[in-house]
């Protein structure tokens, strides 16, 4: 069955706003309908910064992806896919190491139909698509391990996803579910929103539209996702301060680190 039929026989609910499809209007892809650009305008409208938070997110991620590939990551597992847009993982990854492998989890049926379409490869890699739930630790590694090589360092992906487990005792077990079964070498790579009031308010009006919730993190909660890894400077704290390509411009609230599995 090709992507378009696939298109055809599923339903869309177009009338209902979509996380991933909210994204990608912020984004300026064209993945979308008009409730996610209602909420979108909406959004843009009570905090203006997260036009700005969106981008640095993009930023962030080209940044990060590239500066892993470049110290010897070739194994990237990415925990939640969102709709494909310019400069993916994938092909930001394969365009400094082209034999790089990546793997994009997702349970999502809106989402696998477009990442099926659209994820492509090059040659000397690879990149998969597998359908399955991030909070099940043991399917996801199953099935990555078609694809990934786990006894080699592997680039673990959490971009502004772990807020969609809102219990963060659980986010924090299971991320180092996670790493405990990734091999020494690999790396956690996390960003996610900075709770505050304003954030929370916000947050619960995105979730009353329909949308899955989101919860933000504290700083605390934050840095438990992380224990017993390694976290090198700048540390935890807004993401336009990693690896930044000139003027960082504002913190923003998205925050993040990378984090190291020493052993």
């Amino acid at each position: 069955m090709s992507s378009a039929e696939n298109l055809t026989e599923l339903d869309l609910q177009p009338d209902k706003p979509h996380s991933a499809r909210f994204s990608n209007y912020l984004l300026g892809g064209k993945d979308n309908f008009a409730a996610d650009q209602a909420l979108g305008e909406a959004i843009k409208q009570e905090r203006p910064q997260t036009l700005d938070v969106t981008r640095e997110f993009r930023a962030f991620l080209g940044r990060k992806v590239r500066h892993l590939a470049g110290e010897g990551i070739r194994h990237f597992l990415v925990l939640g896919t969102g709709l494909p847009t310019a400069d993916n993982t994938h092909e930001v990854a394969q365009a400094v190491a082209p034999d790089a492998r990546i793997v994009y989890v997702d349970h999502d049926p809106i989402v696998l139909v477009h990442a099926r379409a659209l994820l492509t490869s090059t040659p000397q890699g690879a990149t998969d698509y597998i359908d399955a739930d991030l909070t099940d630790p043991d399917a996801v590694l199953a099935q990555a391990a078609r694809t990934l090589d786990l006894d080699q360092p592997v680039a673990l992906m959490l971009l502004s996803t772990i807020g969609q487990v809102t219990d963060p005792v659980a986010a924090a077990d299971l991320v180092q579910t996670y790493m405990g079964r990734l091999a020494p070498g690999s790396c956690l790579v996390l960003c996610t929103t900075l709770a505050s009031p304003e954030v929370s308010a916000a947050n619960e009006r995105y979730a009353a539209s329909g949308t899955i919730p989101y919860e933000a993190s504290t700083a605390e909660e934050m840095a438990s996702f992380a224990v017993g890894l390694t976290i090198p400077e700048p540390g935890l704290g807004p993401i336009n301060r990693w690896y930044p390509e000139g003027e960082t411009g504002p913190d923003v609230i998205q925050w993040g680190y990378v984090a190291y599995k020493q052993h």
